[in-house]
């Protein structure tokens, strides 16, 4: 067991160590499968290129399904780095310290492999792609600024680029840090470069200071704003189960919910490969394991709710697509849903378990797996029986479909392992002013 952390130096070299040492073989393993899952992602997205979307499982009436479930599921990932960084930044919550750059960095991960799936499910990106941007008139016909789909763009963009710049800003202080510990004078000139003049003054710590807090300030609204947005592609519509209020406080806490999952499931492994238990404690897996618990029960909330609103409304549609999410053919789908999002996570009311890696972890991927299923059943359940029973079809997904899915997954924790590598996981300028603070 490592030591505890009671000098600046030993911070230092605990978080820098998996950057300047070797890795170990068990990295290098992990590297190799991560990387082997986001070959099949590449290899799928050159058939979906070639071949089309008709290579997907999509058909009519399920235009929608694996590609834009993806997409949803992808953006909720991103969220919990927001909130962890900026909004408990802003709430001056010190646990935050040792897991906001890593959750950062899953945002800015997570929002990559996000946004891959509604550019290829446009068919054709190099020509579709061209309407979704405030282009000049040129062939007089105008973007139709109405629609969700190009306010995604401007809502996703806007996200990615204020995540970068927030994750960025926070790392200058540690990259520098890299910097004069270097030995090899290739490694100096990366991170002499990539620290941009970086010298630790107090003119430079003020600059930092109020960079990082605006940033915190724009990314504080765009935790709402962005699922919000997202919500909207299914909300404006009036499609029987989309056509709904509720969906964007319901989209934001199950993104929400997913995020922190996805966190607390990464740095389970992450502390104990980078012998990092000490800095990343059971103290912060329990915090994020409470806040579990309370964005599960709003999910809880919004799924009563939605099924109380289809039959209070005394339409026959809305209630038969409830009906027909829990007995129809795709009943399988929303049980795994309700059993992951609302039945285990209840499970984290015993301290135990919320202190027991080894106990949460299979908690934590059961969630992750239930909001990818909640998306499936919002998309699926509500598209494949239309109005007319002669309109009724089923979904299949293809071997396309699930190299997606799966290679998504290689390419976000491939990009995760690269990071641990090559640039410190802890935010250390934060977590010395917590150690000075404590001493």
């Amino acid at each position: 067991m490592n030591e505890p952390i009671n000098s600046k130096a030993s911070l230092d070299d605990a978080v820098m160590r998996p950057v300047e040492s070797f890795p170990p073989g068990r990295w290098w393993l992990a590297l190799a499968f991560t990387a082997s899952l986001a070959a099949v992602f590449v290899v799928c997205l050159a058939v979906t290129v070639i071949g089309g979307i008709g290579t997907w499982g999509n058909n009519v009436p399920v235009a929608w399904a694996f590609g834009i479930t993806n997409f949803v599921f992808w953006i909720g990932i991103g969220h919990a780095g927001t909130l962890i960084s900026a909004i408990l930044f802003l709430l001056r919550q010190p646990w935050r310290t040792a897991v906001s750059r890593f959750a950062e960095a899953m945002t800015i991960f997570a929002v990559m492999c996000a946004g891959v799936f509604p550019l290829i499910h446009t068919g054709r990106p190099w020509l579709a792609a061209y309407w979704l941007f405030p282009l000049p008139n040129q062939h007089g016909l105008w973007i139709n600024f109405r629609s969700p789909l190009c306010w995604d763009v401007f809502a996703v963009g806007t996200y990615f680029t204020v995540s970068l710049l927030f994750w960025y800003t926070g790392l200058l202080p540690d990259l520098a840090l890299a910097r004069d510990r270097a030995r090899h004078p290739l490694r100096k000139l990366v991170y002499g470069l990539l620290s941009l003049g970086w010298n630790g003054s107090a003119r430079a710590w003020n600059h930092y200071e109020k960079a990082y807090l605006l940033f915190a300030g724009l990314s504080t609204p765009l935790v709402v704003s962005v699922h919000s947005i997202v919500s909207f592609d299914f909300a404006v519509s009036i499609l029987p189960g989309w056509h709904t209020t509720i969906f964007p406080p319901y989209f934001v806490a199950g993104a929400i919910f997913s995020g922190f999952a996805m966190v607390c499931m990464s740095l389970i492994f992450l502390r104990r490969f980078l012998r990092l238990e000490h800095i990343i404690t059971l103290d912060h897996l329990e915090v994020m394991n409470k806040t579990l618990v309370a964005t599960g029960l709003m999910v809880g909330y919004g799924y009563m709710i939605e099924a109380f609103m289809a039959w209070y409304s005394g339409s026959l549609y809305e209630r038969s697509v409830f009906l027909n999410r829990a007995l129809g053919p795709y009943a399988w789908a929303y049980w795994i849903m309700l059993a992951c999002n609302v039945v285990l996570p209840q499970l984290f009311w015993f301290r135990r378990i919320r202190r027991s890696p080894w106990l949460m972890l299979p908690l934590v991927i059961a969630v992750n797996v239930g909001m990818w299923f909640e998306r499936f059943v919002i998309i699926v359940t509500s598209l494949h029986r239309d109005f007319l029973p002669s309109s009724w079809g089923m979904f299949i997904p293809t071997w396309v479909d699930l190299g997606l899915l799966v290679g998504s997954f290689g390419l976000f924790f491939t990009l995760l392992l690269l990071f641990c590598r090559l640039a410190p996981v802890i935010a250390i300028a934060e977590m010395k002013h917590s150690l000075a603070h404590r001493h």
